[in-house]
């Protein structure tokens, strides 16, 4: 009998602790610790990422799964709801790209994030001819298909493209070249909704798809005409796909209803593969050549048109997205503390707020503080008078806080009236104590910074002025260029990100120096009263009493992209994180005694203890 050795080249080796690099995926070795054998396997898994912008369905798409792209589609039912947005995937999420020139659905798609190709598909009333190309910018018209159609499988490149299939079951294929269509062999089978094409113009794939009933067919082009490759295992229709005519993979679509089912080709067969979370249909894919190891899947229709995405990894890693989970519930449920940007998920503070509601109650401001471990709230020491809507920042042990009001008013959100405040209070993780006092007294402001170094923006009524605090005195910042209240503030000092608010600036940004303020990329989804967490250049906003309040975006320094989606909306709580992992947002209303923490995406060896059977 041979042994491990002569298999693999390999001994069996001897440690103590595993071993935690993708390379040593396949040995086996004795852990010392457990008394066991272990080896490093692959998994293949889909994970929850950052939804999509705008959600939307019978859109089409291309690119990696690090480098995605997706265009066209509905955003609701019917034609009146045809888009032309484009949204570009970085690995962590989506941002805004240049618009089609022409708004459809049912269109087909190939290409990369920065060379992408688009090709018929309808306006609602009428099935299109137009083509256009994606520069990684903007959309161009190109020339047109030979013939009107939707629903085609295209696959290839933005100058090397195949398309196929198309509704009402077509059988006809055409070349592009980058400049002109030319006819090439027919399918065997004609076909509509087939999953988005694989492959390469000489090396392609169409798969399953309506002729008129659901189709397992598969068939492969080899540049000049179309054979039977192998069946999948469930026939299907609009579903996500990519990859190359030797490793392919196929996922969710529609068998006569939604599924989840994944399936990977080789080149001859198909076998089945973890399953999508979501049970979903007719969206955009993207999937890593010439492996199938890495895969998209970017909105469809699930129950209803969604901005979901879904990542496919088969390797020795298990990787788990980011996402927002529950924590602790406050002591005092309260609302109308937002000004805050202080602490940290494992050591948060929450400080006043508004603390009963409905209206047939007054709403009263309070003076309560609770401080957070990472699973529980406590009470502590009370701040010195009752506030509102104050700015803090600093940490759970050295803490700023400034401005506010304290009147209690009669509603949700009780106009700011007298008294505002100028007083400032310095928090030592025990006792408060008086520090100077703000040039003006003001309420609805935020901030950013620290103890000692600490930046007071805007207020109530869209003030454009920013004071900053050195620990010890106040001096004049540079003011905004628009002003603001309720806005979002994140980073420190001297670099410092203020976004959205009130009134009407809801998707305006502008970056702080340190001495001046100038305009940033505009937010991706409005927010008023949101939350924030880290720096300048690594910067988060969620929640917010916007539409889609439970939507939360990235920041970069240069540009905004989506990030995963808290479960309850909310707006006016406290939140804080000196990182992106280290965010949390607590109270707020409707849900004031809600927090939720974020947990960045993690990526593990899968090490898997051998046993005998």
């Amino acid at each position: 009998m041979s042994t491990y050795r002569e298999i693999h080249g390999k001994a069996v080796k001897s440690l103590g602790t595993d071993p935690s690099a993708e390379i040593d995926a396949g040995q086996i070795w004795y852990n010392t610790s457990s008394d066991t054998f272990k080896s490093i396997v692959n998994i293949a898994a889909w994970s929850s990422a950052a939804p999509m912008i705008t959600a939307r369905d019978a859109s089409n798409g291309g690119g990696t799964q690090t480098e995605a792209i997706v265009f066209g589609g509905l955003t609701g039912p019917g034609s009146p709801n045809k888009t032309a947005l484009t949204e570009e995937y970085n690995g962590s999420g989506f941002a805004a790209g240049g618009a089609l020139t022409t708004a459809r659905y049912d269109l087909g798609g190939t290409g990369l994030q920065t060379a992408a190709l688009a090709v018929g598909g309808t306006d609602g009333p009428s099935s299109l001819a137009i083509v256009e190309e994606y520069n990684g910018t903007a959309w161009s018209e190109e020339t047109n298909i030979p013939a009107v159609r939707k629903q085609q499988a295209v696959f290839g490149t933005q100058t090397a493209a195949v398309m196929t299939a198309g509704s009402p079951a077509l059988t006809t294929s055409f070349k592009y070249d980058g400049s002109s269509w030319t006819s090439t062999g027919a399918l065997s089978t004609g076909r509509s909704a087939a999953a988005k094409g694989s492959g390469t113009q000489t090396a392609g794939l169409c798969v399953g798809g309506q002729v008129p009933a659901v189709t397992n067919a598969t068939e492969e082009f080899d540049g000049s005409s179309w054979t039977a490759g192998g069946n999948l295992n469930s026939a299907r229709k609009y579903a996500y796909g990519g990859g190359i005519q030797t490793s392919s993979l196929i996922a969710g679509g529609n068998t006569g209803s939604r599924v989840t089912s994944t399936e990977l080709y080789n080149g001859s067969s198909w076998t089945t593969s973890s399953n999508l979370g979501t049970a979903i249909e007719s969206g955009g894919s993207a999937v890593n050549s010439p492996s199938n190891t890495a895969g998209l899947t970017m909105g469809g229709y699930a129950t209803a048109v969604s901005a979901l995405t879904e990542e496919f990894n088969n390797s020795a890693n298990v990787i788990t997205g980011g996402a927002w989970s529950s924590g602790g519930s406050l002591g005092t449920g309260r609302y109308q503390a937002n000004g805050q940007n202080v602490g940290t998920k494992s050591a948060g503070l929450m400080i006043g707020g508004q603390g009963s509601y409905p209206p047939s109650n007054p709403a009263v401001t309070i003076s309560n503080v609770e401080e957070y471990d990472g699973s529980s709230w406590s009470e502590v020491t009370n701040f010195p008078t009752t506030r509102a809507m104050l700015g803090s920042v600093g940490t759970q042990t050295a803490a700023f806080a400034f401005g506010g009001y304290g009147k209690p008013g009669g509603g949700p959100n009780p106009a700011p009236s007298s008294p505002n405040f100028d007083t400032t209070f310095n928090y030592d993780g025990s006792s408060w104590t008086s520090e100077t006092a703000m040039p003006s007294a003001i309420a609805y402001l935020t901030g950013a910074g620290t103890q000692t170094a600490a930046l007071s923006i805007g207020g109530y009524p869209a003030v454009t002025a920013c004071n900053e605090y050195d620990g010890s005195s106040w001096t004049g910042g540079g003011a905004m260029t628009t002003g603001r209240h309720n806005g979002s503030a994140f980073g420190i000092q001297t670099a410092a990100i203020i976004a959205g608010g009130a009134p009407g600036v809801t998707t305006d940004v502008e970056s702080y120096n340190g001495s001046s303020w100038t305009s940033a990329a505009t937010l991706i989804l409005a927010k008023e009263q949101g939350g924030t967490a880290g720096t300048q250049t690594d910067g988060l906003i969620t929640l917010g009493n916007q539409p889609n309040p439970t939507n939360s975006a990235g920041y970069n320094g240069t540009a905004w992209f989506t990030q995963p989606s808290t479960s309850t909306a909310r707006y006016g709580g406290a939140n804080g994180g000196t990182t992106l992992a280290s965010a949390y947002y607590a109270g707020g209303e409707p849900s004031r005694s809600t927090t939720e923490e974020f947990t960045g995406g993690t990526s593990a060896i899968n090490v898997k203890t051998l046993t005998q059977s």
